[in-house]
C-alpha cells in the first residue's frame, strides 16, 4: 500500500505490476478516480510495438490503483485498424457527454504516411469496452497532433491540438462530442520544431484559463511553457516555464499530459507527466539540440557539432523502452496567479490541502 507519491519512481498497481497508463489523463466518475492512458506493457522497443491498447485504473486515494483492464483493445491482426500496435496511437482523452449519457474517447494516430489524425470511440461505461464511431477524423481537414479535450460547465466542449509542426488550434466540438465544428482559433504560431508547441494540458482556476505545453522534441524532454487566457478562443498570454529550479531545462525529465483539480481541496492542482526515456545520458545531445540541428540553421552550435548530431538517429539516442517509463506527478502552486511546479522527492496530497 502506498501513502505518498514519489515522482520518477516505479509505481505498481494493487497486483504488483507496473502501471501502464502513459500520456494519461484523469476522469472522476461517481466519486472514484479513473486514470487511463497508453498501455505500453509490450513496448520494450517502440520501434517494434508502439502500444497495446488503452488501459484503465481506479483509485479512491490517488495513491493505490486497481487495474480495470484494457478498455480499447489492440488489433494485432488488422494492420489497417487504428488500434494496430504499430499505428502509433497517442494521448487518449475521455469526456462524458451528459446529453447522450456516453463516454467519448478520442485518440491521436500517427499514420505511416506521416499524416496524423484523430479516431473516436464511445462506451456507456467508463470501464468500456469502447467501440469506434469514427476511425479517421481530420479536425477541420487539418493534420492533427497532440491534443487535449476541454469540457465547460455548460456542457460545451473543445479540442485543443497541435496542427502538426505549425501552431495550436482550438476547435469547438459538436454537441455529441463525436466530431468538430468549423469554429476554431489559432494560437502559438511557431516556425518549426523544436519550437512549435505540443502536448497541451488545459485547466482553469478562479475563472482564469491556463495551458501548459511542451516543445516538439518527440519523447526527449524539453522546457515546458505556460500561457493564460480569459477566453480560450481569445488571446493567450505567455507566462514562461512553470518548472522551478530545473537546471537541465527538461521539465524534470518529463512531459505533462494532464492537469486536474482535486475535487475535495480548494486549490490543489496536480500535473500528471511521463518520464518517457530511461536511457538518456549526459554525453548525448539534448532533445532541443537534436531537432535544432535539423531544422534551425541559426541555432548556436558549431558546424562540426551540427554535422555530428545530424548523423545520429533516434535509435542512436534511445531504445525507447517505454514499457519501463515512469510517472512524474507534482502539485502546482501559484504565485500571483502564475503556476509554479517545484520538485519533491516525495509528497502527500494532504500536505497541499
Amino acid at each position: 500500500m502506498y501513502n505518498s507519491i514519489k515522482p520518477g519512481k516505479p509505481w505498481l498497481d494493487t497486483n504488483g505490476n507496473r502501471i501502464q497508463a502513459h500520456a494519461g489523463c484523469m476522469i472522476i466518475v461517481d466519486g472514484k478516480f479513473y486514470w487511463y492512458g497508453e498501455n505500453k506493457e509490450k513496448s520494450i522497443s517502440e520501434y517494434k510495438i508502439w502500444h497495446w491498447g488503452v488501459r484503465l485504473y481506479s483509485s479512491d486515494d490517488l495513491y493505490n490503483w486497481t487495474d480495470e483492464g484494457i478498455i480499447m483493445l489492440p488489433t494485432p491482426d488488422d494492420k489497417d485498424n487504428p488500434m494496430h500496435p504499430n499505428s502509433c496511437m497517442d494521448r487518449p482523452h475521455i469526456l462524458y457527454n451528459d446529453k447522450n449519457k456516453q463516454f467519448v474517447l478520442w485518440m491521436k494516430i500517427m499514420g505511416k504516411d506521416g499524416i496524423q489524425y484523430m479516431t473516436v470511440a464511445v462506451s456507456d461505461s467508463i470501464k468500456g469496452p469502447f467501440t469506434f464511431v469514427n476511425k479517421k477524423l481530420h479536425p477541420g481537414g487539418m493534420n492533427s497532433g497532440d491534443f487535449d479535450l476541454v469540457k465547460f460547465p455548460d456542457g460545451k466542449a473543445v479540442i485543443v491540438f497541435e496542427r502538426v509542426h505549425q501552431d495550436m488550434i482550438v476547435m469547438d466540438l459538436t454537441d455529441d462530442y463525436l466530431d468538430t465544428t468549423v469554429n476554431h482559433s489559432v494560437h502559438y504560431e511557431r516556425p518549426f520544431p523544436p519550437y512549435v508547441r505540443e502536448a497541451p494540458a488545459v485547466f482553469f482556476r478562479n475563472s482564469k484559463g491556463y495551458v501548459i505545453t511542451s516543445g516538439t522534441t518527440a519523447k526527449f524532454p524539453n522546457p515546458s511553457e505556460t500561457a493564460t487566457f480569459d477566453d480560450i478562443h481569445g488571446e493567450w498570454k505567455i507566462l514562461g516555464d512553470p518548472h522551478v529550479n530545473d537546471p537541465k531545462k527538461t521539465s524534470f525529465d518529463s512531459q505533462i499530459s494532464c492537469i486536474f483539480k482535486h475535487p475535495k481541496y480548494n486549490d490543489l492542482y496536480i500535473a500528471m507527466a511521463d518520464r518517457w526515456l530511461i536511457d538518456l545520458t549526459d554525453d548525448k545531445p539534448s532533445g532541443i539540440e537534436f531537432f535544432a540541428a535539423r531544422f534551425d540553421k541559426d541555432y548556436p552550435m558549431s558546424e562540426e557539432r551540427r554535422a555530428e548530431i545530424k548523423k545520429m538517429t533516434m535509435m542512436d539516442m534511445t531504445a525507447k523502452n517505454t514499457a519501463l517509463a515512469d510517472y512524474v506527478w507534482l502539485p502546482i502552486t501559484f504565485e500571483n496567479d502564475v503556476p509554479k511546479i517545484h520538485w519533491y522527492d516525495e509528497w502527500k496530497i494532504e500536505d497541499f490541502a
